[in-house]
């Protein structure tokens, strides 16, 4: 399938449409700088690139963000700020078979901007997204080359050896436990026995473990690591606690939002969904801290890492920042060698030192696909990471990337998102 055709005024040029998707990250719009700064450095075969308002929303409702109305520097600038520069969301599309007026809606914009490229930046649902958008436009007889691009602070996408976005949420995890511990350890004579740091995971391990990093040896902590994969039990949790305790003074554990019982309830399940029917989590600290008050009497405190683990750009991963570009600027250039339906992904080639390019996986085998942490990563209790896994995660946080400071803050960046003006009736949702 030819990615390039003919338009009025005989320029075979043809536009791109990006779109970042779900959670952001401090690094996806490092992603966005290698998508368009790859994509103007070929603006022989590309002409302008669009990017959604709000994710895919901004392909359903007309709302094309023009990329080309930024500076170099302003789009340079997006590698060192966190966020969603464009605006992201979490809408996932239905089935074709079960409603096509979303499909044949993408498809009249795409036609209408002449977009021939299609990068979507996001986790397993995205990828899904980028899939079916693929299968659309062979079923449309309409060229256009789908890329997924890997995102998702969870690390649980397969057919990449990470997900940018992870290995800075590992890093800022990691330090803040060490850090917070040093504190507790400081008071715990007379004050806080026991602190709980919640991170996000909610069905995959690998924030947790990365708090395993902080740790030197058995009596540094975190004492206890919570990993959704493990089954949680009471009982053995009330005991490993008081020995911590005993035995150090206090007790630090990381908790991953996910963590649930053999029977596979959340311990912290709100009772509601997300728009992508997720479950809901209502905060698994607070929960873990009222079991150890009631049966143990310590004095606690708790923490959610929150927001502030996946928005922490002034401790991101320098590892992660490159790979994060290198994924965005491997999606273009898969697109215009003539790449359709695959995601780019990181390929790792060696531990130590640690070696890594890109390659390629196809969004048929990526889309609603979760990696959970393998049992070799999780210690034979339960409760901490393996050597394996430490191989695996140490690399991830390696290197510095701290972002330009003006006047003790970090400066980053705003971009004017101007609107490409409308061609098509508004979209009725």
């Amino acid at each position: 399938m030819s990615n390039t055709r003919g338009v009025p005024g005989g320029d075979s040029r043809r536009n791109a449409f990006y779109a970042q998707s779900g959670g952001v990250t401090a690094v996806i719009n490092a992603t966005a700088c290698g998508v368009i700064e790859t994509a103007r450095r070929h603006g022989d075969r590309i002409g302008k690139v669009f990017a959604g308002r709000n994710g895919i929303l901004g392909a359903l409702c007309e709302e094309l963000i023009d990329t080309s109305r930024e500076t170099p520097a302003a789009i340079a600038a997006l590698r060192e700020t966190p966020g969603g520069a464009f605006g992201s969301c979490r809408y996932k599309l239905a089935p074709p078979e079960k409603d096509e007026r979303e499909y044949a809606r993408l498809m009249a914009v795409f036609r209408a901007h002449d977009i021939g490229y299609f990068f979507y930046n996001g986790g397993g649902d995205s990828q899904d997204t980028a899939h079916k958008v693929a299968e659309l436009g062979e079923r449309e007889g309409y060229p256009i080359a789908c890329i997924g691009i890997p995102k998702t602070v969870d690390n649980d996408l397969p057919l990449t050896d990470t997900c940018p976005g992870f290995g800075s949420v590992a890093k800022y995890v990691a330090v803040s436990i060490r850090e917070a511990a040093l504190d507790v350890a400081s008071m715990c004579e007379t004050s806080t026995k026991v602190f709980i740091l919640e991170v996000m995971g909610r069905h995959a391990g690998w924030i947790a473990a990365a708090a395993g990093l902080a740790q030197h040896d058995r009596h540094d902590a975190p004492h206890l690591i919570l990993f959704p994969e493990t089954p949680f039990d009471e009982e053995d949790f009330l005991k490993k606690v008081r020995e911590t305790v005993e035995a150090n003074g206090y007790c630090v554990i990381a908790a991953s939002e996910g963590t649930r019982y053999a029977d596979g309830r959340f311990l912290a399940e709100a009772g509601t969904r997300d728009a992508f029917g997720h479950a809901q989590l209502g905060g698994v600290a607070p929960v873990l801290a009222e079991i150890v008050n009631s049966a143990l009497g310590y004095k606690y405190h708790w923490a959610v890492a929150d927001y502030l683990q996946r928005s922490a750009r002034h401790i991101a991963s320098g590892i992660d920042v490159e790979q994060a570009y290198a994924v965005g600027e491997a999606a273009v250039e898969f697109a215009l060698a003539g790449k359709n339906a695959v995601m780019t992904a990181v390929v790792r080639t060696c531990d130590k030192p640690y070696g890594w390019r890109i390659g390629e996986a196809p969004l048929k085998r990526v889309a609603n696909v979760e990696r959970r942490m393998p049992k070799a990563y999780i210690r034979k209790d339960g409760y901490g990471i393996t050597a394996a896994a430490r191989r695996y995660l140490e690399p991830l946080i390696a290197g510095e990337a701290y972002p330009r400071y003006v006047n003790g803050l970090p400066n980053y960046v705003s971009l004017k998102n101007a609107l490409a003006p409308k061609k098509l009736e508004p979209w009725a949702a």
